[in-house]
């Protein structure tokens, strides 16, 4: 009993610690940091720095490593004062998308004899080789993917609405599908495969609503001159003649909702990689979940720091408040109080976020998981549109219907409406109407 009452915290830790990740990096993309005195709105300019932000998101997941230390402490003092401690079990429960359950029960009934909270801290299989030595750079590989998918998720946030920016992350599915097919050897079913096109449906009608609402927007000059330098050098760098006298080219906020939502669509590619990545890694060795967050964080915060300094030195230096001039943004983290804090949260946030998903996503069954990714997203939508940074969009509802049906026809936890049951549908319908009174009945 005590075991299943810890669950539902975990479940409202792992919902808060989600929203306010994706939130505060919002509100973090919003927030002036020059020229905020002037009138003119298209002249201010706000915090836009990517990159950073991926760093910060590397430096949140190494904070598990604060947990796995404090395990390890803990279990040593327990040991020298002969105390029972806690050692990593095989879990039994380590559920994925393929193992749906039909309830929360039959996922505990399996009965590991860790707690929730422990999970991230137990090894997934005794069977395997341990993941240590030299085979802990294997990790680098997905941390690199999670690096190039993160880094055009920020960007693409930039553009578009915080709920847009989530519902647009559902098309994860479709690449996890196809990659599983293509590199794992796995096998859908055509009403798998329909479950994906619908996933694309739903992406592209969010996509369309986010479009609709910024036609009649107006874009800030920063991002019309960074979209223009970027266009301009596209350009001469593949002709030989230099542009002369090139006229600035002038997105409108429709153009960019749609470079947005692409972009977000792009990563969710490189995140598909990252998950294969790791499964075919895990396959062969054992390593406890929030290691290999810990691990993760600790290379990709490297390879991060290290292109940073590639690209400060090749293009940012040279264009200040572009989103590869690291000097300007360590500046405006450090000097803007709020940019300070809400990085500092954001670190928190998503440190949290994969300790209390990890403990979710051992303990509970895979339609759980489906709904509570669906609840997170729904909260992000809601919260947006009571602080005002968006407008409700009946578009984006159909949209978002359509993400969460495909999502959930994908992971069998509901099925497709077969020919015979339609068949029977409509026997039923018939005999139904064969019963009814070829006049209604008068009531007194």
């Amino acid at each position: 009993m005590a075991v299943k009452a810890v669950i539902p915290l975990l479940v409202g830790m792992m919902l808060l610690t989600g929203v306010c990740n994706t939130l505060l990096t919002k509100y973090q993309d919003m927030q002036c940091v020059r020229n905020c005195a002037s009138p003119d709105p298209e002249k201010r300019k706000n915090f836009e720095q990517p990159v950073w932000q991926t760093a910060q998101m590397f430096v949140g997941e190494m904070g598990c490593w604060l947990v796995v230390g404090m395990s390890a402490i803990y279990n040593r003092f327990s040991r020298s004062n002969g105390r029972h401690s806690y050692e990593p079990l095989d879990s039994q429960t380590d559920i994925t998308a393929n193992e749906s359950r039909t309830s929360d029960e039959q996922a505990m009934a399996a009965g590991d004899g860790v707690e929730p909270a422990s999970k991230p801290l137990a090894f997934n299989a005794k069977d395997r080789r341990p993941l240590r030595g030299w085979r802990v750079v294997l990790l680098a590989l997905p941390a690199c993917c999670d690096i190039a998918g993160t880094t055009l998720m920020n960007v693409g946030l930039l553009y578009v609405a915080a709920s847009i920016y989530q519902m647009t992350r559902g098309a994860l599915v479709l690449f996890v599908g196809l990659f599983s097919v293509i590199f794992l050897g796995r096998h859908l079913s055509f009403h798998k495969w329909f479950a994906l096109f619908v996933v694309v449906a739903g992406v592209a009608i969010v996509g369309l609503a986010g479009v609709i609402e910024q036609k009649d927007a107006t874009v800030p000059e920063t991002v019309q001159v960074k979209t223009t330098e970027l266009l301009h050098s596209t350009h001469q760098s593949l002709s030989r003649t230099p542009i002369q006298a090139a006229e600035p080219i002038k997105p409108t906020p429709a153009s960019l909702t749609i470079i947005g939502v692409l972009l977000i669509a792009l990563a969710q590619v490189f995140t598909a990689s990252q998950f294969v990545l790791e499964e075919a890694i895990m396959h062969r060795f054992t390593l406890t979940p929030l290691s290999v967050v810990g691990w993760e964080g600790t290379f990709g915060l490297s390879v991060t720091l290290l292109a940073m300094l590639v690209g400060h030195v090749t293009y940012g230096q040279d264009r200040p408040g572009s989103y590869f001039d690291a000097r300007t943004g360590w500046s405006d983290m450090t000097q803007h109080s709020t940019i300070a804090i809400s990085s500092l949260l954001i670190m928190i946030s998503i440190g949290g976020f994969n300790y209390f998903g990890l403990s979710v996503t051992r303990s509970v069954s895979a339609t759980s998981r489906s709904t509570i990714d669906t609840c997170r997203t729904l909260f992000i939508w809601v919260v947006s549109l009571g602080l005002g940074w968006e407008s409700f969009k009946w578009l984006q509802v159909l949209g978002f219907a359509g993400l969460v049906y495909g999502t959930f026809l994908f992971n069998d936890i509901v099925r497709p409406p077969s020919v015979t049951w339609l068949l029977q549908r409509s026997r039923r319908d018939a005999s139904e109407e064969e019963l009814l009174p070829e006049r209604p009945v008068e009531h007194n």
